[in-house]
């Protein structure tokens, strides 16, 4: 789309996301948002259901690598050593340095990258300056802290039109 605040798929949740049909538009990593995207703020390890969605990514090729920005120091590696799979935290999104950090870690290119997310102003917009293909997801849960119901009032715009505008995956 071009537009840095555009998101180039939106669905519900990662568990909308095909890993088919990420591997079949050439995708190999899918960077993931942690908090709010994988599991609720404060949620200190992978489901099961994240468990088996990120093993169904790993049997079509695609690598899933967490990015977040979470500013505790342990809060991504134990998360990401527990699903095992690679990290970087306090990420610093939406700054493109930590997406082609991760990109060089891997071997990829943008080309062959992707980042799902639930912010528009980090996940989103990073991604897009660092041009890869950008998924926008559903917030998992607002409650608990008043400056994300904000965030989201904001970016409604935005999600809005990316729905609208959103190619199918």
């Amino acid at each position: 789309m071009g537009l840095p605040f555009f998101a180039r798929h939106t669905c519900g949740s990662v568990f909308d996301i095909r890993p088919e049909a990420l591997a079949a538009r050439g995708i190999r990593l899918l960077l993931a948002d942690l908090d709010n995207t994988l599991v609720p703020y404060g949620v200190p390890g992978p489901t099961e259901a994240i468990r088996a969605w990120a093993r169904s990514l790993e049997g079509a090729g695609v690598t899933l690598f967490i990015l977040s920005n979470n500013r505790s120091p342990h809060r991504a590696k134990r998360f990401a050593q527990a699903l095992g799979v690679p990290f970087l935290g306090h990420a610093g999104k939406p700054k493109a340095r930590s997406f082609f950090r991760a990109m060089e870690e891997m071997g990829c290119t943008p080309a062959e990258t992707a980042i799902v997310g639930d912010q528009i102003f980090t996940d989103i917009w990073g991604g897009n300056n660092a041009g890869v293909s950008t998924l926008l997801v559903e917030p998992i849960r607002l409650a608990g802290n008043p400056g994300r119901y904000l965030r989201y009032a904001v970016e409604q715009p935005f999600r809005a039109l990316s729905k609208r505008r959103s190619e199918r995956l």
